[in-house]
């Protein structure tokens, strides 16, 4: 009998706690994602040597590779990645959880590898903006909670109005 590939959202991201307030919102934005589908997140260390960049990215990349599954989508975000809408956001994610679990990924302060970039199956923009990377994981965080309660009909998301 075939197993059932893993579903979810794993959430990785590299780098260091953020102050207490942005941890706190990301837990709460966390805790209200867990009610909606199974979710983890692992807080990566940023590489040793930073002094040579690509082999840092590198050393990152291969702690990243490190929790991947056969039949992960890998999404990683990147300020020149595809910008979705809310819905659109919804819509994808309703598409992924039938097929397995999906990996987002927050680089360091230094990125994320070209490797891994390419390696990816979607590389999302939260915006075009450079946010820093706690404020980046709470605005994923909030956004996966939307798109979870969007395709479950609550009241969280109000639509646009004129």
């Amino acid at each position: 009998m075939a197993r059932e590939p893993v579903s979810g959202v794993l959430l990785l991201w590299t780098g260091r706690r953020a102050p207490e307030p942005v941890e706190a919102l990301a837990q709460e934005f966390a805790g209200r994602l867990e009610r909606h589908l199974p979710f983890a997140s692992v807080r990566l260390r940023p590489a040793s040597g930073r002094a040579d960049p690509q082999r840092a990215l590198a050393a990152e990349a291969d702690a990243v590779r490190r929790h991947l599954a056969p039949g992960d989508t890998l999404v990683v975000l990147d300020e020149t990645g595809r910008e979705r809408t809310s819905e659109e956001l919804a819509a994808w994610l309703a598409g992924r959880r039938r097929q397995g679990r999906t990996v987002f990924v927050i680089g360091s302060d230094l990125g994320v590898d070209a490797g891994l970039k390419a390696e990816a199956h979607e590389r999302l923009s939260l915006s075009r903006l450079t946010l820093p990377h706690a404020l980046a994981r709470v605005v994923l965080l909030e956004q996966l909670y939307r798109a979870c309660d969007l395709l479950a009909g609550g009241q969280y998301h109000r639509p646009r109005l004129g």
